[in-house]
């Protein structure tokens, strides 16, 4: 589990994040919603470390990330697995050469462990046979399982997804999304997902931080987000003519 508690976050004089207090729940895919501006990918950025909020706390397991020391920290960030929202995976590299490369930082396994280790996870994702590959040689979808691959290489306890779904068509999306509640529920990983697309919203958002103008505005659930009489909620949800169509169905 993570706990965000009274995390603000400042750039200079501009207040971005304000005393956010939102939980992200083992074994659960935890969604992070709102529009483009709204804090999302700054309040991601405080979770992994690439931000220090000025206020708050950040806690793995009740261990506060921002005050480690800096093994301490090393050895939380081998726990995590991170699928950027380009996929970022490195052209130079084949895609076993991706998928080994965390291996190779955080894990004293053999060559033998390592190369085994691959062949799972790319398995996993349903990539067989793409190992001597380049990225450049692969499909978006196929990007994207291969950046999954490579974030579960170290068999995390926490997995952050960037807008995973960001350039894909809708089927391929779905085959994304379903893929990420399957190694979640699988494995037990506490996975988050920054995204304001809305059909991961609706069909794995198991809990759901809506972030608006750097506030928590909202939190619950798939079950809830339809229905919410948060106003705010209703203007992010309901912004498109399709799902103003579904909202006059329910």
């Amino acid at each position: 589990m993570i706990e965000v508690k009274q995390v603000s976050k400042f750039f200079g004089d501009r207040q971005v994040l304000f005393d956010i207090n939102t939980t992200f729940e083992e074994g659960k895919v935890n969604l992070i919603i709102g529009r483009s501006g709204s804090g999302k990918t700054v309040l991601m950025k405080c979770l992994v470390g690439l931000f220090a909020p000025e206020e708050g706390v950040v806690l793995y397991n009740e261990r506060d990330f921002h005050h480690m020391n800096e093994p301490e920290q090393h050895k939380l960030r081998a726990e995590m697995g991170m699928v950027f929202q380009g996929s970022a995976l490195f052209d130079s590299m084949t895609i076993e050469e991706n998928v080994m490369f965390p291996l190779d930082m955080f894990t004293n396994m053999s060559n033998e462990e390592k190369h085994e280790r691959v062949d799972f996870c790319l398995h996993r994702v349903d990539l067989d046979d793409v190992n001597r590959l380049y990225p450049a040689e692969l499909s978006g979808g196929m990007k994207k399982r291969a950046a999954i691959a490579r974030a579960i290489a170290c068999n995390p306890k926490y997995l952050f997804c960037d807008e995973p779904n960001s350039g894909l068509d809708p089927k391929t999306s779905l085959v994304i999304d379903n893929l990420i509640y399957d190694i979640t529920h699988e494995f037990g990983i506490t996975t988050i997902v920054n995204t304001h697309d809305l059909n991961s919203v609706i069909t794995i958002g198991e809990t759901i931080s809506f972030i608006y103008e750097g506030h928590l505005e909202w939190f619950g659930d798939k079950d809830g987000v339809l229905v919410s009489d948060n106003q705010k909620l209703n203007d992010f949800i309901y912004a498109q003519p399709l799902t103003q169509r579904i909202r006059k169905s329910l």
